[in-house]
Formats: structure tokens, C-alpha cells, sequence
């Protein structure tokens, strides 16, 4: 009889779970995060062009964006 020691191979079925649930979660964030953006987007414009130019508005919408069209090649 040989001792020959075989790696432990991991169990499939957490790693498929792991698979499934992990595209979920990273909608979830990014859900969290455009809704984020959005609100402080809205509250900037509110109080003025003071405080709020049109420059850094093109500039967060050009970021969201970028983000969106990322996850969307991603998936």
C-alpha cells in the first residue's frame, strides 16, 4: 500500500453558490452607490451655482457612467 497524499480539493457546491450570489452582490453595491451619487448630485444643485458648477456635474455623471458601462461589460 502506497502513502501517497492527495491535495484537498475544495467543495464545488460553495464555490457554484459563491459564483451565483457574487454578480448580486456587485449590483447591489452599485445600486447603493449611483442611488448615493444621485441624491448628493440633486442636494449640490439645489443650493446654487455657488456651490455646485455645471463642470463637476458633467464630471460625476461622466464617472457614473464610466462605472455603469464597466459592470455592464463585466456581466
Amino acid at each position: 500500500m502506497d502513502d501517497v497524499s492527495r491535495p484537498v480539493s475544495p467543495v464545488l457546491a460553495e464555490d457554484a453558490l459563491l459564483g451565483l450570489l457574487l454578480p448580486i452582490w456587485q449590483l447591489l453595491i452599485g445600486a447603493f452607490v449611483l442611488f448615493a451619487v444621485l441624491v448628493s448630485i440633486g442636494r449640490l444643485a439645489r443650493r446654487g451655482p455657488s456651490r455646485m458648477s455645471t463642470a463637476l456635474l458633467i464630471t460625476a455623471a461622466a464617472i457614473a457612467g464610466f462605472a455603469l458601462v464597466g459592470v455592464l461589460l463585466q456581466g
